[in-house]
């Protein structure tokens, strides 16, 4: 028994931000590989969207990913010419060429457009979108899965959601990427015992963490600089959950959130076990409330980081 709460309270307060001198770097290509810092997201933004695309061994699927959000970023900077973004590829310590492949596109686009952060070690998804965040120029920031399973167009009515949330005087705001619409089908394609888990998953996160957004798991979620600097600032879980927790943050915080129906496909490839997966994802739920409830985590209530 006092085994298993030290377990729950042994842990730092707040997240360890500390970054590998390799990691606060990105290549420039197209001149010689040369070594540039990456800015910080306590700077002002400097593009109008920035994309986090969190890769872990994705060097088949990066590339469609890619070439689908490239069409959809450039057609709508023709369109509007005041519009501005960037990519930045996290490859979270991928044992493939995911680096190499997302520098090619480096050469081609340029590294204003696209920039390529290699952690030197696997921090997990949650991780890999962190130390993105922290390295984005935008005013706006994305996150979005390698494997292209969001239709990369549906950002622009995840936008329009976070403009309306906006509009009401908040200069904080998020918007999901939401599958719920698609559970039906969903359900029907899945066995009766994943079923069970997965009903048990979303009762969990209702119960212990976060209420009122159907979908935390979407990997397309649009933030506001000043949240996305707010809440990851104080996120712990690297890896599965961390979805959970920042949205938990955010809801401490009183941050508005808003959620949008997406397009989304399952595409072969997925890292995660299934079964394995959401028992360890509960797991990690369990321990965000009562790590929180008991004191052992805090929740940063100052917009930069010290």
């Amino acid at each position: 028994m006092i085994k298993s709460f030290l377990f729950i309270y042994i842990t730092s307060p707040m997240p360890d931000l500390r970054r590998f001198d390799s990691e606060k770097y990105f290549l420039n290509p197209n001149n010689g590989n040369e070594k540039v810092p990456f800015p910080s997201i306590d700077d002002p933004p400097s593009v109008e969207l920035s994309v986090v695309v969190p890769s872990y061994n994705e060097e088949e699927r990066l590339p469609i990913m890619l070439d689908e959000a490239l069409l959809y970023l450039e057609n709508r900077q023709k369109e509007d010419s005041s519009f501005t973004y960037e990519i930045i590829v996290v490859d979270d310590g991928s044992k493939d060429k995911t680096s190499e492949v997302a520098l090619e596109y480096c050469k081609k686009w340029s590294v204003g457009k696209i920039r390529v952060l290699t952690l030197a070690q696997n921090r997990g998804k949650g991780g890999a979108v962190r130390l993105g965040v922290f390295s984005s120029r935008g005013r706006q920031i994305l996150f979005a899965d390698a494997d292209g399973a969001t239709k990369f167009a549906d950002y622009t009515n995840v936008y329009k959601a976070l403009q309306d949330l906006l509009k009401k005087g908040n200069d904080m705001a998020i918007v999901c990427g939401s599958r719920a619409h698609l559970q039906a089908e969903a359900v029907a394609e899945r066995s009766f015992f994943r079923t069970i888990l997965m009903y048990g998953f979303h009762f969990l996160v209702w119960f212990l963490c976060v209420r009122g957004i159907q979908d935390t798991q979407c990997g397309f979620k649009l933030l506001s600089r000043k949240a996305a600097s707010r809440v990851f600032t104080s996120l712990h879980v690297n890896r599965w959950a961390f979805d959970v927790e920042l949205l938990y943050i955010a809801q401490c915080l009183n941050i508005p959130i808003a959620e949008v129906a997406v397009n989304w496909q399952e595409i072969d490839g997925s890292k995660m076990v299934p079964v394995f997966s959401w028992i360890q994802m509960g797991k990690d739920i369990l321990l965000i409330r009562l790590r929180y409830l008991i004191g052992a985590w805090k929740i940063n209530d100052k917009s930069k980081r010290e």
